[in-house]
């Protein structure tokens, strides 16, 4: 029996048999996440459960939090799992795609502390920033320790790439709580941007959650029925070479999705799985020296940097075709990339921009929000 299945068991046998439970707190079966394949959201009368089913890749943990306005009328059989009183009155966050989220529900103020600052590019979050609202909490690649502790967030919002969460655990023990948020794993635009959810819940704001979340998936898939019967189906590359290895996403990766639901003919389609194959430069040029567009040239933003950082890039027809169109061309006052923190959470404008760029006659005069023509 899985860990979700076990905690709506242990919470219906705590309704009927614990006489401490009042007779309010009745269940609501429910999940309300859709897309998201590593989130699950219970909602009963006094309380939420959020299942994080999926905390990184393989895993084989998965997190349980308990929230709602007090511990008081909750079940005996959920104390074991960490309680989050909601709303939240203040939080730590530790991904850009957080922040996105945060702005998306109005809940800026709520914001204390980030570690490097210079990656956030939200207007409102900045001004905070500037004000010193907003902490830089930076300590190498982790949130220092000392730095957090004394700023006292309700929580954190956490991310880790593995099992290792150590480095979480002193957080815990110090009193502030965690809680992993994986929308990194998710490999669905509409999966990844559904995380929205998770920070409704804390921020007692399901309904404007829902109702954000609800519009996009709305103007997500009204946008993809554009090109759904298009006949032609451009070939796309992806992806450059760092330090001799050219890493390209996989076939059922999070961008692949993205190209598949725009109309393109992705050349790594039909590989397996949801990160990156690592490629020489000769496997990637025998298979897409004639591709026509390509999406994502790593961190270039002009062809003089593409051709200055290789001069082989040239043989490709997408570069010589001047086909090459890049996300990394959009930043924030202080360098940080645009699409890192936004586009997850609006898969809409993602996709907008990429049926744009391989089917220009679909959404004529159309501006791109985040990937644009390499200059």
């Amino acid at each position: 029996m899985n860990l979700s299945k076990y905690v709506l068991l242990t919470v219906f046998i705590a309704f009927v048999s614990c006489k401490k439970a009042p007779e309010t707190t009745t269940e609501k079966v429910e999940n309300s996440i859709e897309f998201a394949n590593g989130l699950e959201i219970h909602n009963y009368t006094d309380f939420t459960i959020i299942n994080v089913t999926k905390p990184w890749p393989n895993a084989t943990k998965t997190f349980t939090y308990v929230c709602a306005k007090s511990n008081k009328n909750l079940p005996d059989s959920l104390a074991k799992y960490t309680f989050i009183q909601t709303p939240v009155k203040n939080l730590v966050a530790t991904s850009t795609t957080h922040i996105s989220s945060i702005v998306a529900l109005n809940e800026t103020d709520k914001l204390v502390g980030f570690p490097n600052l210079n990656y956030i590019s939200s207007a409102d979050v900045r001004k905070k920033i500037d004000a010193g609202k907003v902490k830089e909490l930076s300590d190498k690649h982790s949130l220092n320790f000392e730095k957090t502790v004394d700023l006292q967030p309700q929580l954190i919002v956490g991310l880790s790439m593995d099992s290792e969460t150590a480095k979480f655990n002193q957080f815990e023990k110090a009193g502030i709580p965690v809680l992993y948020n994986a929308d990194w794993v998710e490999t669905s635009p509409l999966g990844k941007a559904e995380w929205v959810k998770f920070f409704g819940v804390l921020f007692d704001k399901q309904q404007e959650a829902n109702e954000y979340f609800n519009n996009i998936a709305t103007e997500y898939n009204n946008v993809k029925k554009l090109v759904e019967n298009i006949q032609y189906k451009p070939t796309v590359l992806s992806g450059a070479i760092f330090q001799d290895v050219w890493y390209v996403p996989q076939g059922e990766s999070w961008m692949a999705a993205f190209i598949k639901d725009a109309g393109g003919n992705y050349l790594w389609a039909d590989t397996q799985g949801t990160g990156s194959l690592s490629l020489s430069f000769e496997a990637v040029f025998d298979k897409a020296m004639n591709g026509d567009i390509w999406i994502g040239p790593g961190e270039f933003t002009t062809f003089d940097q593409m051709l200055a950082a290789n001069k082989h890039y040239a043989k490709f027809a997408a570069y010589q075709n001047k086909k090459i169109y890049s996300y990394s061309t959009k930043k924030g006052p202080t360098g940080g990339v645009i699409f890192y923190e936004d586009a997850p959470n609006r898969p809409d404008l993602v996709l907008k921009d990429l049926i744009s760029i391989l089917h220009p006659n679909v959404l004529k005069n159309y501006k791109p929000t985040f990937i644009e023509a390499l200059k």
